[in-house]
């Protein structure tokens, strides 16, 4: 196969998030099988306008903002003469309607859409922008294919007018090679964590309200990755004075991140929407437990009660949950050992070999 996949940034990206881990991770091991793989992408700082990552050519243009401008331009000028079998858009902010660029058969890869969620984020006229651009869904990509990482987000795509025979569901994967327990590492205090961008529509002062509810003290929270949200959610822990038990750790390597989720009693997520919540399954792979809330795409990585647990979202009932592990230290062990053996259901080389399968059954035409 010979594949475009347009999507806003490449895993180098300072912005990349789970979208970006599951294009390398899946793209890169089909890369890796002989399968000519591109990828056209904004541009970011300094980096090169072209390069090579886990065997996928990457084309850098625009930027952050401008990508959706300069994507179709770029394409119809530099690519379009390529003879690619598939142009795949991965839908991961808003749409970029390839199904009008005029290209090969287009293949459209969701792992959420924003919705009304979009006005947690950002202000109302780019949340409305963003609301607005996703309405054509429905209509433009009526006759696509599509791929998509869960149940929530396939229900999603149905009630904006994609006909459910048009949908395959590939869930996410994890590397579970990697992301092992290890009980020794394990804080001897209790320690909760939260792992992912520090964006105010992932909701994590909802984590610190929580914890902060606790009448433990010696507990501790600490939250890694970065983003534009870190100034207030630091004003609310100052708030709360709670400056010597909630540790900002910024972005954090692989090697960090595994020894967090390691020593963490339970990773906590309090998103209001993800497409799947890939941060839920390498805690659980981990043998750490997951307190999340119970969201579109979150609930469908945690096992209620079995691998961790869906909540409200509110303080309080994440609150509840923490007190319960501090009080039974037991459960931390049992949940984990049982995220454990769920984690090991999903792996990446899986997620990879039902992709290709379903592309190139698309390809040949016995697809949808």
């Amino acid at each position: 196969m010979r594949l475009l996949i347009v999507n806003w940034q490449d895993r180098e990206n300072p912005h990349a998030g789970g979208a970006e881990l599951h294009l390398h991770e899946v793209f890169g091991r089909i890369a890796a099988k002989g399968h000519a793989v591109d990828l056209l992408c904004s541009g970011f700082g300094d980096a090169p306008s072209r390069t090579t990552l886990d065997g996928i050519q990457v084309f850098r243009v625009g930027g952050r903002y401008s990508f959706q401008f300069v994507a179709k331009r770029f394409y119809k000028k530099h690519l379009a003469s390529t003879r690619y079998d598939l142009v795949i858009e991965d839908m991961s902010k808003i749409p970029l309607f390839t199904p009008r660029w005029k290209a090969s058969k287009t293949v459209a890869l969701v792992h959420h859409l924003f919705g009304a969620t979009i006005f947690r984020e950002a202000s109302p006229p780019v949340g409305a922008l963003v609301w607005l651009a996703e309405r054509p869904i429905g209509r433009i990509y009526r006759n696509t294919p599509f791929q998509s990482v869960s149940d929530s987000t396939t229900q999603d795509l149905v009630q904006r007018g994609i006909p459910r025979q048009n949908i395959r569901i590939i869930y996410n994967g994890v590397d579970t090679q990697r992301l092992t327990p290890d009980s020794h590492s394990r804080s001897t205090k209790p320690l909760f964590s939260y792992l992912g961008r520090i964006k105010k529509y992932k909701r994590v002062d909802l984590v610190i309200r929580a914890f902060a509810k606790l009448n433990s003290p010696g507990a501790r929270l600490e939250i890694a990755g970065s983003g534009d949200h870190r100034p207030a959610l630091e004003k609310l822990v100052a708030s709360f004075k709670l400056g010597d038990r909630v540790t900002f750790l910024g972005w954090v390597s692989e090697e960090d991140k595994l020894a967090l989720l390691r020593r963490s009693w339970a990773t906590v997520l309090a998103s209001p929407k993800e497409g799947w919540g890939i941060s839920n399954l390498e805690s659980a792979a981990c043998g750490t437990p997951v307190i999340a809330v119970n969201s579109p795409g979150v609930r469908e990585s945690v096992v209620d009660g079995e691998t961790g647990y869906l909540v409200p979202p509110s303080p309080t009932a994440i609150s509840e949950k923490m007190s319960e592990l501090i009080a039974n230290s037991s459960l931390v062990e049992s949940l984990g050992n049982a995220g454990r053996k769920f984690a090991e259901r999903f792996t990446w080389d899986c997620a990879a070999e039902e992709t290709e399968a379903d592309l190139e059954a698309i390809i040949r035409g016995l697809g949808r």
